[in-house]
């Protein structure tokens, strides 16, 4: 494994294992996320989404606690007209990560609470430990979500759900967050990393624009009608044919056998 991150310590940094980069937490004891650690986790994102040598993301932080969520004590000092400000700036380190254009899994041990839940929302898989805690409890504090938690959830659970989690502020366990369908897998929680370099690693030679295009399509046409949705799919599966990736993975296909013109063989 190299680490790419920048010299000295950062709070967020990249590491390259194989074709798999992680996005490690590094800010102990619970990856709170300050201010200097939102900059730190765009700039790692940003650095995963272009190195070529990166085909798959994941985003961990660290055996006992993916993120307690934002600075409560940084929040507090603010005033109403730096927070306008800062609020913007607090989303787009979050949609770096949803941005990065390959596929990204959420390694979840411990609590991921607030800004750590809607982090692990960026990811496009949820991979999480048995001693794992989610929720938005901003409501607590007399606020709301506001790293996109207040979207991202409702698309992923429903908006009834969603609301259950975000007017109450309460937590969830592991198998209630499978239930929910807020994770998608639920493993011992030392297996949690190597699950989730494990699902990473299957995309190490996958048609790395395909899966641009698939993710994309997904995304932007979870934002808007069917009928646009469809406009999206129609033009970047269309654009497709003018890759390479294309031409070398039907030409591979027809060559594999005869009577190969479908998936079905038939």
């Amino acid at each position: 494994m190299t680490n790419a991150a920048a010299v000295g310590h950062a709070p967020v940094w990249l590491a390259i294992d194989g074709a798999v980069g992680i996005l490690r937490l590094d800010r102990p004891p619970l990856n709170v996320l300050n201010r200097a650690t939102q900059a730190s986790l765009r700039q790692a994102a940003e650095q995963a989404a272009a190195d070529e040598r990166v085909r798959a993301v994941v985003v961990h932080g660290g055996p006992t606690a993916f993120s307690a969520g934002a600075d409560i004590k940084e929040m507090a000092a603010m005033t109403h007209a730096e927070m306008v400000g800062h609020a913007s700036v607090l989303q787009a380190a979050f949609d770096a990560v949803a941005a990065i254009p390959k596929p990204v899994v959420a390694a979840i041990n411990g609590p991921a609470l607030g800004g750590g839940c809607e982090l692990a929302l960026t990811a496009d898989v949820r991979i999480c430990g048995t001693e794992a805690r989610l929720g938005l409890p901003e409501i607590l504090l007399g606020v709301i979500p506001g790293a996109g938690g207040t979207q991202r959830l409702p698309r992923l659970i429903g908006p009834s759900k969603a609301k259950d989690l975000i007017f109450t502020g309460r937590q969830v366990d592991a198998d209630e967050a499978l239930r929910l369908g807020l994770v998608d897998q639920v493993t011992p929680s030392d297996l949690v990393l190597d699950t989730a370099l494990e699902w990473a690693r299957r995309f190490e030679k996958g048609p790395a624009l395909a899966l641009h295009a698939a993710k994309t399509a997904v995304d932007q046409g979870l934002a808007t009608d069917l009928a646009a949705g469809l406009a999206i799919e129609r033009t970047v599966f269309a654009g497709l044919f003018g890759t390479q990736d294309r031409l070398i993975g039907m030409r591979r296909f027809a060559d594999s056998g005869p009577g190969h013109a479908s998936f079905t063989g038939r």
